[in-house]
């Protein structure tokens, strides 16, 4: 049948991932760093990707398609939070949860002086495991009552001091919407639907990829429905702050 259905510029894709978390339907995915079309059948023609993409990589034009299928779409869905689970439960220790408990000593050195500072080694801000939010279980027990920080994964290698300046008295998720091929949005909205997040703060490169992280977020946040504050903090690729 002839209908509307999107159609991607790959020379102008940039693979940032933004088209992918607004996409309700799970029609489109991130392969080989582009964006692509997975099935027709999931594509309602509708375009809600359009205006996420930064490049203009994104038309709707009218062609032979497959009709849309919304019971073929459901199905997608599910079996793309299937898998997610079935990843949670494979029974890998490096999935269970945990909360790592910190002495006093390391969640403040407001009080120290400059040189006391430099001479005191780094101790590590992670309160809980895992991190990656492909693996963070959705009800685990450190997300009650927590500030979250979710984490663009350059962040960590970019800001020398992010243990002491972002992630600490925060849980800490982390992952890269480039490189991921999930929803972050779709995960991220269940986590606050099922607990009780006191605040967001999103960390983020200033490389336009990156810019679906602040997206799935955002998406999550419509998602779950709850007021929550929340703040983006923008890393230069020197490693400044450039924006917060």
């Amino acid at each position: 049948m002839k209908r509307k259905i999107i159609s991607i510029n790959e020379e102008k894709c940039n693979g940032c991932g933004l088209c992918v978390n607004a996409c309700h339907e799970g029609a489109l995915q991130l392969i080989n760093g582009k964006a692509k079309l997975i099935s027709e059948s999931y594509c309602d023609g509708l375009g809600d990707c359009l205006p996420e993409c930064p490049t203009g990589a994104i038309t709707i034009e009218e062609r032979e398609a497959a009709p849309y299928d919304e019971e073929a779409v459901k199905k997608n869905m599910e079996a793309r939070e299937k898998a997610m689970q079935q990843t949670l439960a494979c029974g890998c220790p490096g999935t269970a949860a945990r909360i790592i408990n910190r002495p006093a000593s390391s969640n403040s050195c407001e009080n120290k002086s400059a040189s006391e500072k430099a001479s005191t080694p780094a101790e590590s801000q992670l309160r809980q495991w895992p991190c990656q939010i492909k693996l963070v279980p959705i009800k685990a027990p450190y997300f009650h009552n927590a500030n979250l920080l979710v984490a663009a994964d350059c962040t960590a290698y970019a800001y020398a001091n992010i243990h002491n300046d972002f992630m600490r008295n925060k849980i800490t998720v982390i992952g890269c919407p480039k490189l991921d091929n999930v929803s972050y949005a779709e995960k991220l909205g269940e986590i606050l639907k099922n607990n009780e997040i006191k605040s967001i703060t999103v960390l983020r490169m200033e490389v336009p990829c990156c810019g679906g992280i602040v997206n799935a977020v955002t998406q999550a946040l419509l998602n779950s429905g709850k007021m929550i504050p929340w703040q983006v903090v923008t890393i230069g690729t020197d490693g400044s702050i450039i924006e917060s």
